[in-house]
């Protein structure tokens, strides 16, 4: 199987910008705090649960059909993302209202 990562860091960006991206039944993901802290908010439709990254050592795993949000980024922090599938903007929501229409369908 293939891994896609992603590198989200909170350094250059504003760290109370928020990631959010809802993903789609192919993809699973493992989250991971390589500096610094965040939370991640985790959300399958019907129950919203948040979990704080500050440990490299920690990873996080996401399962298929579930929104994810990251924010509270401390100073300097950096996320390590690993998907399971390829990237393809197509197959991600960006919007948490279309999330809950076709995402909980």
């Amino acid at each position: 199987a293939r891994m896609y990562e992603e590198i989200f860091s909170g350094v250059e960006d504003d760290p109370k910008r928020h990631a959010k991206l809802f993903n789609e039944e192919k993809n699973e993901e493992l989250v991971i705090a390589l500096s610094g802290s965040f939370d991640v908010v985790l959300h399958d439709g019907k129950q919203e649960q948040r979990f704080s990254l500050n440990r490299s050592y920690y990873g996080l795993y996401i399962p298929k059909m579930t929104w994810r949000m990251l924010e509270n980024f401390s100073t300097n922090a950096l996320a390590l993302i690993l998907s399971s599938t390829t990237y393809d903007s197509k197959d991600y929501i960006r919007d948490f209202d279309q999330f809950i229409i076709e995402g909980c369908r």
